[in-house]
């Protein structure tokens, strides 16, 4: 505190006091009315609150005005800004809200909407915004129109031909879809949809139609998920092992019971006897059709060996688009039950019991059905992995065909059916299975033969003869030394140590 606000400070006080008993005391005393003018910021601490003093004769008193002036003014108005500690703010979050930045603004600002916060820099950076994307608008306009002038031209008119002209307008149209995603690539209303979950997840899924969507869930995708799975890829040997040479370009993710599975997690073998729903995102447009196989790929082979493959489950034709993003595999190759007319008895009911009959069968033709995934004991764990493959030309799979070359299920090879149909590996993901309490129920439950089997690793003696005592333990090896002896003969394993 300055030395001129020191000595004003009891002023002010009597002053105020004063001012507050003539108020009470007679309705037509001065009154001093703080004044505050709209603001998007805080005001400092240090700033002056202008103060007008209503007197009879219409002009205020210097003295008082100076020493109202110097003192810090008090805040009227109370703050909505909670505060505190990261768990004491955490029940005021929604966590479904998106980022911390973007729920500490809800938290704050109340039922307002978000186009309509009051902060002025916000609302000046809106218009700038809007007269962009306007000029973005302008541009695709210009653009389709060029693509329509394109269209109807004769190829004969360009010197390449009808090549020349397929390729001007994948061009022009490569250049509208950038200008679609550069016109809302600023939008806060767009990057809060996204950030809220509600671009790219369940609640509205039609949103993925847009470009800009599709871009923003890319690069989130890009971010981190992309590299965990180039990762897994790398670190348990997917590549050669399976395939020579692969690049996953969609997201996959894998659900077990409801539970979110992380690429090579090791799970229970209860967790994975039914089978689980994938969730599957690509990042383009249009509709294409998918093959679906789950390769586990550390099988023990005793007659050689070594280990092969062994095919789990194959799924073939699933069509897919941008606004679909969950596959449950139990319900592939499902016939529909058509809802049946109540009948004149169950009419007077108040109350219908749902079917699970009635659930709806995904698109698609199940090839290969579900079989669980298990280890034998003493062998290590095994690498089951899924691949999503993208048809060539989207043309239809024989079923037929597929089940007669793939039913024995053993020495199963990606690549082989990779260049056998003409398909393109685009998404990836795995997991792990190891010997554990429930395996053999399950592989009992479901006629597997092998659950009372158990690997042992054979011990490999040197073949090297025994090494003759040398340096200290050859000079010490007489019956005046027996006292060492346990700490050299009565070692278990040492006679093997020392050959």
């Amino acid at each position: 505190m300055s030395r001129p606000q020191q000595v004003a400070r009891p002023l002010v006080l009597t002053l105020r006091q004063a001012t507050a008993t003539a108020a009470a005391q007679s309705p037509s005393c001065p009154l001093v009315v703080a004044v505050r003018q709209f603001s998007s910021t805080p005001a400092r601490k240090n700033e002056p609150t202008t103060r007008t003093t209503a007197s009879p004769a219409g002009t205020p008193d210097p003295v008082t005005e100076a020493a109202l002036l110097s003192q810090k003014p008090s805040s009227r108005i109370p703050s909505t800004i909670k505060t505190g500690s990261p768990d004491e703010l955490s029940k005021f979050l929604d966590p479904s809200l998106g980022s911390q930045r973007r729920r500490a603004a809800m938290a704050t600002t109340g039922d307002l909407p978000f186009t309509q916060l009051p902060y002025q820099c916000f609302q000046e950076a809106r218009k700038l915004l809007a007269q962009d994307r306007a000029e973005k608008v302008a541009k695709i306009i210009e653009e389709t129109e060029k693509i329509k002038r394109l269209e109807a031209t004769d190829p004969s008119v360009f010197r390449g031909g009808e090549a020349y002209k397929q390729k001007r307008l994948a061009s022009l149209r490569k250049y509208v879809e950038q200008l679609k995603i550069l016109a809302d690539i600023n939008d806060p209303e767009v990057k809060r949809r996204f950030e809220d979950g509600k671009g790219m997840e369940e609640e509205l899924p039609g949103d993925m139609n847009k470009p800009i969507y599709r871009y923003l869930a890319h690069r989130k995708w890009c971010s981190m998920d992309r590299k965990i799975i180039m990762q897994r890829i790398e670190q348990f040997h997917i590549v050669p092992d399976l395939l020579p040479k692969f690049e996953p370009i969609m997201d996959v993710k894998l659900k077990f019971r409801g539970y979110k599975i992380q690429p090579g997690a090791i799970l229970n073998s209860a967790m994975t006897e039914n089978p689980p729903t994938l969730r599957m995102q690509v990042f383009d447009k249009g509709e294409r059709l998918f093959s679906i196989v789950v390769v586990d790929s550390d099988v023990p082979q005793i007659e050689t060996d070594s280990f092969g493959r062994r095919l789990h489950f194959m799924a073939t034709n699933i069509p897919w688009d941008p606004t679909r993003n969950s596959l449950p595999l139990s319900r592939l190759g499902r016939q529909a039950a058509a809802p049946q007319e109540p009948s004149s008895e169950s009419s007077d009911c108040s109350t219908a019991t749902p079917s699970s009959s009635l659930v709806p069968a995904e698109k698609g033709d199940l090839v290969i059905p579900w079989l669980p995934p298990f280890a034998q004991k003493g062998s290590p764990y095994h690498r089951l992995s899924v691949f999503i493959l993208r048809h060539n030309k989207d043309q239809l799979l024989d079923v037929n065909k597929l089940k007669e070359l793939y039913n024995g299920r053993d020495g199963f090879s990606v690549k082989s059916f990779r260049d056998k149909f003409g398909l393109t590996p685009v998404g990836f993901t795995m997991f792990r299975t190891e010997w554990d309490d429930n395996t053999a129920d399950i592989m009992k439950r479901h006629n597997i033969p092998g659950w009372d089997i158990e690997f042992k690793r054979p011990r490999v003696h040197s073949a090297k003869p025994p090494r003759k005592p040398r340096g200290w333990e050859a000079k010490r090896q007489g019956p005046k030394y027996r006292h060492l002896w346990k700490y050299t003969k009565r070692i278990r394993g040492i006679e093997w140590s020392m050959r």
